[in-house]
């Protein structure tokens, strides 16, 4: 499981987003999940950094979605139009 951390504004963003890359190509089986419960302090960024990890989650032929995603960060990826690219993963 990818851990996005308590903080991702545009200051981290570059940084989180090589370090969840390299966890991903480390990471093994078909399905990558980023938990995203942790975050606290965020802005657009975040979802920069999530849309970047699902890019590279399909490159690698991936499935991708996000546990957690705090509830403003979800009303943000919807105001932008990208909410179904960042789906919850399938209940176990």
């Amino acid at each position: 499981m990818l851990v996005l951390p308590a903080e991702l504004t545009h200051a981290q963003a570059g940084p989180c987003s090589r370090m969840l890359a390299q966890a991903l190509r480390a990471e093994p089986g078909p399905q990558a999940v980023a938990d995203a419960s942790a975050l606290r302090h965020f802005d657009s960024s975040a979802l920069a950094v999530l849309l970047d990890c699902r890019r590279e989650a399909l490159a690698l032929g991936k499935t991708f979605a996000v546990r957690g995603l705090p509830h403003r960060l979800r009303e943000l990826a919807g105001l932008y139009g990208v909410a179904e690219l960042l789906p919850a993963p399938p209940e176990a």
